[in-house]
């Protein structure tokens, strides 16, 4: 048995979560949140809490039930507080700035690059090597991150390149360490 779906999702004040058959809609202070689910599981209501249920034990209903269960508690959980991924850029002449809504980034290469913030996403610049990806949606906010990292990934000679924070970088020696 799924031990992450059997627990019931708790919807906290100031969350509306609507059920429809198997389209869930969460709507809070950080945004709204529509996702539809296989129509093998079972989402329902009871008070304050959403229970998602599997009919049997097959293969299939084993494998939708904890994923199920944590998308809506990811929808939940996005629409009252968000999320948030903080980027980092190392390398001399790497910065960020906002321009408007849109990031513009300074990554070594002969022309600034301008990312537009998709819908629903928030660019914040603390500082010109520093970058904060927020929004209502997990998946979303990741991706954007991910996009974002993939202009420059972090190489492993110097260092230099965009990685996300507490993200460990193993560093190659290079040809001087050359082994005889």
């Amino acid at each position: 048995m799924s031990r992450i779906g059997k627990q019931p999702i708790t919807v906290p004040a100031g969350v509306d979560v609507t059920i429809d058959g198997n389209t869930v809609t969460a709507k809070g202070p950080k945004g709204e949140l529509t996702r539809s689910f296989p129509a093998i599981m079972t989402i329902k209501r009871e008070g304050e809490d959403i229970l998602v249920e599997r009919p049997d034990d097959s293969r299939e209903a084993k494998a939708f039930h904890g994923l199920v269960r944590t998308l809506i508690a990811n929808m939940v959980e996005g629409v009252s507080n968000g999320f948030s991924k903080k980027l980092q850029l190392v390398g001399v002449g790497y910065r960020a700035a906002l321009k408007g809504k849109d990031l513009e980034l300074q990554l070594g290469f002969s022309h600034p690059v301008s990312i537009e913030a998709p819908e629903n996403i928030t660019f914040e610049v603390p500082s010109q090597t520093e970058i904060i990806v927020s929004g209502p949606s997990k998946e979303q906010v990741g991706q954007v991150a991910a996009n974002i990292r993939k202009w420059r990934k972090p190489e492993p000679y110097k260092g230099k390149g965009i990685r996300y924070e507490g993200e460990l970088v193993r560093r190659k020696l290079g040809k001087a360490a050359k082994g005889d």
